[in-house]
């Protein structure tokens, strides 16, 4: 099943990525894309020049996931956002394959590095919920994963922990940040 650049003139599949985004957040990270308008403008804005955008179809030309990529630093950094797979496909390498899909993306754009900050508003691990001042990186050298975080899906896709923003989401709702070094194009 291809990966491949999102079409910028394709409605349907712009709601149906629109609609796997606001399906895919809604139990954990609810505020990020409450409805299909909001998930419809992240679709349109990751169609900018410069960014990366694309999608895993079937042979029915179904989404099954969607992965971004954003430029920072003058191209030296590239942000994962956003990723989501298809509920009935969690689980299948589909997610592992998009990340890596971008790995090379970002690779052919010359850039070093990769991150992505990964919400917790839930309490999926121990710094939810948790102040986390003054000694931040004690807390974050204790990270725990209580419900499922995705920072462990990061980490086997080989990100490393490189922080956390307390009180990034609101009182007690952290950004984990993760990153992973890109190799060079050969």
């Amino acid at each position: 099943m291809p990966i491949l650049d999102l079409p910028p003139d394709h409605p349907q599949i712009h709601r149906d990525v629109a609609t796997l985004l606001v399906d895919g957040f809604r139990e954990n990270w609810p505020e990020a894309w409450p409805h299909l308008e909001a998930g419809l403008l992240e679709v349109q804005a990751s169609l900018q020049p410069g960014r990366i955008s694309r999608i895993a179809i079937n042979r029915e030309e179904q989404v099954l996931g969607w992965i971004g990529g954003l430029p920072r630093y003058a191209g030296h950094v590239w942000e994962l956002h956003p990723l989501v797979v298809k509920a009935s496909e969690r689980g299948q390498g589909w997610g592992r394959r998009l990340v890596a899909d971008l790995e090379t993306c970002v690779q052919q754009r010359g850039g070093l590095t990769l991150w992505v900050g990964t919400d917790d508003e839930t309490g999926q691990t121990n710094l939810s919920h948790a102040n986390l001042y003054p000694n931040v990186l004690e807390h974050l050298a204790q990270l725990q994963n209580l419900h499922q975080h995705p920072y462990e899906f990061y980490q086997k896709c080989g990100f490393s922990v490189v922080g956390v923003m307390p009180d990034a989401n609101g009182r007690g709702k952290p950004d984990i940040y993760m990153a992973k070094a890109i190799t060079p194009k050969p």
